[in-house]
């Protein structure tokens, strides 16, 4: 009796441990991470591999702009998501809400990694919060078989024979940015009365314009529906892998120049694997795979000798100027500009 009595309490105590261990490898298999980003901004590869190295499974939600997804962080009050994506100007505007909690560097081995040509910018000057990941600088690309003038700057789109040939992206700062460059102006311009003068001036651009369209807006390029377009970084290679033969120009009134930003809200649910994505995303190689596939400029240098070379940022090209928060009253008139150069548009 005493044997059998010995017997279950063995097995009763066997039990619990394998439950209890089943408990364990149940919770290590349900950790996430809730990455919040553009579209289409990784290779599904390396979300694939983090997700199997680490045993965290990746939830990509996606926004399409950054005032998108200021406002959903602001919502959650830093929380909901664990590591966010954004560019320079809406960063400032995270960082000084509150909302994004500083880097313990100490879990990052890879940080070194980091190209310090992309650091202490205006939004994180003194690099608490903010991880960067990618550059990218908008241009102008066309098509020659289909253009008659030589486009050499943001001024040669006002060009009359540019009737209807001309798609953009919708970042309005940027848009309004490039305006203000042909006056001879900042992309950061302050006074309202300028603001409003470049307003006037870009409504003369109307015509011009096809579409206005934040995301794959190279398509209208490639498809023969505009002749012109105005690209970010990544759309312009993703544009010259399809059509090498397209010309880009680097406008000789200047550039404008943006820097995206991981950083980790403040109330982020899944902090440590937080800490473990982006320590991963650091990696050279993975930087390497992410750049080529996103095709922004490289901002690890340990990757530089692995990304596509076209993708290391030249001398020439590092003293854009990089569109910052402006005065309520100055934005204020550049969201009026931007609400009546669509409706001309229309």
């Amino acid at each position: 009796m005493k044997k059998k009595i010995i017997a279950g309490i063995l097995c009763a105590a066997l039990g619990a441990t394998m439950l209890a261990g089943c408990g364990e490898s149940k919770e290590e298999n349900n950790k996430e991470l809730v990455l919040y980003t553009w579209e289409g901004l990784f290779p599904q590869e390396v979300l694939d591999s983090f997700e199997e190295e680490t045993g965290i499974r990746i939830i990509n939600s996606n926004f399409d702009s950054n005032e998108t997804m200021f406002e959903k962080v602001q919502q959650a009050d830093g929380g909901d998501y664990d590591v966010v994506i954004g560019d320079d100007y809406i960063i400032e505007q995270v960082v000084n809400a509150d909302l994004a909690q500083e880097l313990d560097k100490g879990k990052l081995d890879n940080y070194k990694n980091i190209n310090p040509l992309y650091q202490s910018q205006f939004y994180d000057p003194e690099n608490k919060y903010t991880i960067p990941h990618g550059a990218g600088i908008p241009l102008i690309v066309y098509d020659p078989e289909q253009v008659d003038i030589d486009i050499k700057g943001y001024a040669d789109l006002w060009d009359e024979s540019l009737e209807d040939q001309i798609a953009t992206i919708a970042s309005y700062r940027a848009v309004e940015g490039m305006v203000l460059l042909t006056m001879g102006k900042s992309m950061n311009e302050e006074d309202p009365e300028v603001i409003k003068e470049a307003g006037e001036k870009l409504k003369e651009l109307a015509p011009n314009i096809r579409m206005i369209q934040d995301t794959n807006t190279q398509n209208a390029l490639l498809n023969g529906e505009a002749s012109v377009a105005i690209l970010y970084t990544s759309q312009v290679i993703a544009a010259l892998q399809e059509n090498p033969d397209l010309e880009v120009v680097y406008p000789e009134e200047g550039l404008g120049f943006g820097i995206m930003n991981f950083f980790i809200p403040k109330n982020a649910p899944d902090t440590e694997e937080a800490y473990q994505f982006l320590n991963y995303i650091l990696e050279p190689e993975v930087a390497a795979e992410c750049f080529d596939f996103v095709g922004y400029y490289c901002t690890n240098k340990a990757a530089d000798d692995l990304v596509n070379p076209d993708l290391v940022v030249p001398d020439s090209v590092t003293k854009g100027e990089i569109i910052q928060n402006v005065s309520t009253e100055a934005e204020e008139v550049y969201n009026q500009n931007w609400t009546e150069f669509k409706a001309a548009c229309d």
